[in-house]
């Protein structure tokens, strides 16, 4: 019992020690917590690195982008953009990238619908001022009075000398009503008449009774002044009465016939005025009224005349001489109308695309935004629908915002749904080496299924044989300046290509598969840094991502008519990265308007012999060379 007292006091002690201990210590248990809450220290926010030309790579370490190889640089992070609410469709830039891509904004405004329109032409005579001159008297030629084309006529001038039986004929009735003319008058009358209808003079006619004779010759006056545009007869030739013996135009009015192209007819009214000018006579400037339009186009042209009718009293214009005009054109019913500059936008045929800047005041982001576009005024177009007055696009880089968004998955130009894998995820290729260095262990990376199946979705996409593409591509056909040593490894690319080409044309597919992944080792060892140029890099980045695509499709199955509709998108895309960039050969593009089902084909060869690659041993000697891609 007392051994439980011993314990129940040593109990008491501690508590009171604990409670004294509390109280001078001048705090409670709560308040030693929130102190060691404040000697809490939160470890720094981990640094990011992006890449200046793919700002949407964010890697925790620094190192090459894995897209195109470039040095990454530190994201700046100093700007809080979450307070702008970033929606997740728009293309974020940092500043270098902005400036690095060179990338130029415009203000889209309401303007006059305005458009100066140059038209070539000719001028032409008057066609109201084409005369026929005819003889209306029976007859031959026994001379000429006027001799080549050209020549200058005067009304009442003498052109032609005739001999007439008819003529003779007419002279002895009117004799002999002459003798009569007392007793028959109207004889008389009738026989002067009929000289009349044969467009004699009363001159003439005074002078034939004067004399008393038969002429048998007759001169033919003209009735038009002008110049002679074609000698219809020669010497000694004999003419019916009607016939035309010479065409005369009168040069003192000219109209000047332009050619309209049918995009400009909707801008062009009668009444406008027209500026030319006539290349035979520089240094002076004409003014003529729209006088008339043409209410049909051409079907070969596809052009439409338009009329301006020009006084040419010094005779200074001359038919078919060559015009340049200038009409500056308000289109009709159209006021305050929203214009934006043509390199603003992005066509393919059936979308019209701007990338409209978001505006926020530290973040540079764009969306993708498809318009309606209504008439082409030059150098801008009018927006029928899609934007309005004050917002902002993109005129310059555009094609790199869009490439851009490809890249995120995101809306584009090629993928206007926005589905993930259409055209994007070019980091996670296999077998590329997008930084230049050697890759480490076996290339061969294995796909997912997803994987495979966005890259085929993406072949499809991008068929230039079925895809009418109006993107930036100024230089696509132009052979572009690039190192030898990128040369070097293309070629080799190129080497793997042509023993693929060879195994369809032997029908082995089995040869085929291993030579894709021959082809796609030697992809992965392309070193994208060797492009300098901006363009240059841009396009490998395409046509590359295309070639993996297809080369992988055809590695992974074995059914040759499956890897030969992938062979032919990857010829097509090897076809542009060989125009382009060159492999130091000259090679044949080829063509078999039978292969793919009678869609035809092309292939790449070394060979102008034709070896289809596509029919092989069926129809090896199908096709034709359609182009020669100089070394």
């Amino acid at each position: 019992m007392k051994k439980y007292k011993n314990y129940i006091i040593a109990a008491g002690i501690l508590i009171l020690g604990i409670i004294l201990g509390n109280v001078f210590s001048g705090g409670s248990s709560e308040t030693t917590h929130k102190e060691g809450e404040h000697e809490y220290v939160q470890d720094p926010v981990t640094k990011l690195w992006t890449c200046s030309m793919h700002p949407q790579i964010r890697m925790e370490k620094p190192g090459k982008c894995p897209i195109c190889g470039m040095t990454l640089i530190p994201l700046d992070t100093s700007s809080d953009n979450s307070s702008e609410n970033i929606a997740a469709n728009e293309i974020v830039m940092n500043e270098e990238s902005y400036q690095l891509a060179n990338i130029q904004t415009t203000l889209v405004e309401r303007s006059k619908a305005n458009k100066e329109i140059r038209l070539l032409g000719r001028v032409q005579p008057d066609e109201r001022r084409l005369y026929s001159q005819v003889s209306h008297i029976p007859g031959r030629i026994e001379r000429l009075y006027l001799n080549f084309t050209g020549e200058k006529v005067s009304q009442g001038q003498r052109m032609v000398r005739l001999y007439s039986p008819d003529l003779i004929t007419a002279q002895k009735e009117l004799f002999e009503a002459i003798k009569s003319r007392d007793v028959y008058p109207q004889l008389y009358t009738a026989s002067r008449n009929k000289l009349k209808l044969w467009k004699l003079s009363d001159a003439q006619i005074d002078a034939i009774e004067k004399s008393g004779e038969v002429n048998e010759q007759v001169d033919i006056y003209s009735d038009y002044s002008g110049y002679v545009m074609d000698r219809k007869v020669e010497l000694g030739d004999y003419i019916k009465a009607g016939s035309n013996l010479f065409d005369i135009a009168n040069l003192s009015s000219v109209w000047v016939m332009f050619e309209a192209y049918e995009a400009d007819i909707p801008w062009i009214h009668i009444g406008d005025n027209v500026e030319f000018t006539i290349q035979a006579i520089p240094g002076k400037a004409f003014n003529g009224k729209i006088t008339y339009v043409d209410p049909f186009v051409s079907s070969s042209t596809r052009v439409a005349k338009v009329r301006v009718e020009v006084k040419n009293t010094d005779l200074k214009l001359l038919p078919e001489m060559y015009a340049n005009g200038i009409i500056k054109a308000k289109l009709k019913n159209v006021k305050d109308a929203i214009i934006i500059p043509k390199s603003a936008v992005l066509w393919t045929g059936k979308r019209s695309v701007v990338y409209v800047k978001v505006p926020h005041k530290k973040t540079i982001s764009f969306v993708y935004r498809e318009i309606v576009l209504g008439q082409d005024m030059g150098d801008f177009y009018i927006v029928s629908s899609g934007l309005e007055a004050g917002e902002t696009v993109a005129t310059n880089g555009v094609f790199r915002i869009d490439a851009s968004a490809q890249l995120l998955g995101q809306k584009s130009m090629m993928n206007p749904t926005g589905a993930k894998g259409a055209t994007g995820g070019m980091a996670n290729m296999p077998g590329m080496n997008m930084g230049g260095d050697k890759p480490k262990g076996d290339s061969k990376t294995k796909m997912s299924d997803e994987e495979m199946k966005n890259m085929n979705s993406s072949d499809k996409e991008m068929d230039p044989m079925k895809m009418k593409d109006n993107t930036d591509h100024s230089k696509m056909n132009d052979r572009m300046d690039v190192s030898k040593d990128f040369q070097a490894q293309l070629e080799k690319v190129f080497k793997q290509y042509l023993t693929l080409k060879d195994a369809f044309t032997k029908d082995d597919a089995i040869t085929a598969q291993k030579s894709a992944k021959e082809l796609l080792k030697a992809m992965a060892n392309v070193n994208m840094k060797l492009l300098k140029d901006m363009d240059a890099h841009d396009h490998w980045m395409t046509i590359s991502k295309e070639v993996l695509s297809s080369a992988t499709s055809i590695s992974k199955t074995s059914d040759i008519e499956k890897q030969r509709s992938h062979f032919k998108h990857l010829s097509a895309h090897l076809s542009k990265a060989v125009k382009l960039f060159g492999v130091n050969q000259q090679v044949y593009e080829q063509f078999c308007p039978m292969a793919d089902n009678n869609n035809g084909a092309f292939w790449l060869s070394l060979d102008k012999k034709i070896n289809n690659p596509y029919l092989g041993a069926k129809m090896p000697t199908c096709g034709s060379t359609k182009t020669i891609i100089k070394k």
